[in-house]
């Protein structure tokens, strides 16, 4: 039987790190990260987990941490922010190049500068090819679920890579929800005991992790990782599978919402899909077909399933929380766009970039991109591309 509860993002997935009771966390406070290892620190006080937890004094230090606890044979996690994931970012290339399945949540927070504590996403859109999977929530429930999913992807031998857990600083993390949790023993024997075929604690196999790799193999390596994120689609939807049999509750590579004979859709990520929803809805009243992507895993980049799921559009909107600055459009639309190309003619897309630092998204944005994409298929011009939203210009 479920538990419910009432809990805030950032407390569901301490409770979901609980559940699962791994031998490490390495952490730093950021916000608005820091409730993770906060929540987290009293479970370990309290005798509540087995957890090795280590206060370190940066960010850098607790992936650094987290490397070779994990490289040691240790299932580790950790959590950060905006600029802690910014100063972890030489270490995210070494635990990804390394295989190491470590699981980090991060609370999606505006990079500085100028210094912003509130949410968009260029902190882990800015991580986006540095080889970790990529998963994204809308709700509480979706952080949760993810963490606990994060684990099991991860893990797969298929696989063995590290993997973010995102989800939006302020909105989701300290907004509090109605939430089922799974019980312990349920999510323990969900993810499993780690059980890792090679690691540096193993004394009758002894290996190295992280040493020079020149020309020789430094190439091949990399064709592995890639080989390995290839592989994760499949494994990812495996477990989600798993997942549903378990909770009842589906997870795909996106969601799908009013799309079966939608002739104008949104594509989004995390929590203003609850507000694209809504708007979706009020549209759907008045006889306009319109519909909405939310993109639950952003790498590996689902380009297939995307391009059936838009192909029957006329007018596209990619929203993205993050820019680009490369005067073309978001990293979320280059990734649509580069995935329609050469699969799909004649579907019109365009791009807003929205939210920055946590500006305000309301239903009459949301309304004005929809209205913007009927003008689009009424007279089948595309005024502008590359567009901002909610900004005074």
């Amino acid at each position: 039987m479920a538990i419910r509860d009432r809990l805030s993002g950032n407390e569901a997935v301490a409770v979901a790190m609980k559940q699962v009771n791994p031998d490490v966390v390495a952490a730093f406070p950021i916000t608005p990260s820091t409730e993770i290892p906060q929540y987290f620190s009293s479970f370990v006080a309290d005798g509540k987990v087995d957890t090795e937890f280590v206060p370190v004094e940066s960010e850098h230090s607790a992936m650094s941490a987290c490397i070779g606890a994990q490289a040691a044979g240790a299932r580790t996690m950790t959590a950060t922010s905006a600029n802690g994931l910014a100063l972890m970012w030489e270490m995210l290339y070494i635990a990804a190049s390394c295989k190491l399945p470590i699981a980090l949540s991060v609370v999606n927070r505006a990079l500085s500068g100028p210094i912003n504590i509130h949410n968009d996403h260029s902190d882990s859109m800015g991580a986006r090819d540095s080889g970790w999977v990529q998963l994204y929530g809308e709700t509480n429930q979706e952080a949760y679920d993810n963490l606990i999913q994060a684990v099991k992807i991860g893990e797969h031998p298929d696989v063995l890579l590290p993997v973010m857990n995102c989800y939006d600083g302020f909105i989701t993390s300290h907004a509090v929800e109605n939430i089922e949790l799974i019980e312990d023993e349920k999510v323990k024997a969900f993810v499993g005991d780690y059980k890792p075929e090679h690691y540096l604690n193993d004394k009758e196999n002894p290996i190295a992790v992280g040493p020079l790799d020149l020309q020789n193999h430094y190439f091949e390596h990399k064709r592995q990782q890639a080989e390995s994120m290839m592989k994760a689609k499949k494994v990812i939807l495996e477990v989600a599978e798993e997942f549903e049999k378990l909770t009842g509750r589906k997870y795909g590579l996106f969601e799908e919402y009013k799309m079966e004979d939608a002739e104008v859709a949104i594509v989004v990520i995390n929590s203003t899909a609850g507000t694209a929803k809504y708007v979706v809805d009020q549209l759907r009243e008045k006889g306009v077909k319109a519909g909405l992507i939310k993109i639950r895993v952003y790498r590996p980049f689902p380009v297939d399933e995307i391009t059936a799921a838009l192909s029957k559009c006329k007018a596209i909107a990619v929203m993205d929380k993050a820019d680009s600055f490369n005067a073309a459009g978001g990293p979320l639309f280059t990734d649509i766009t580069s995935a329609l190309y050469g699969r799909v003619d004649g579907i019109k897309v365009i791009n807003y970039i929205y939210g920055l630092g946590g500006r305000d998204v309301r239903t009459d944005d949301i309304a004005f991109v929809y209205d913007a994409l009927l003008e689009i298929v009424k007279t089948g011009e595309i005024k502008s591309v590359y567009n901002y939203l909610g900004v005074r210009e």
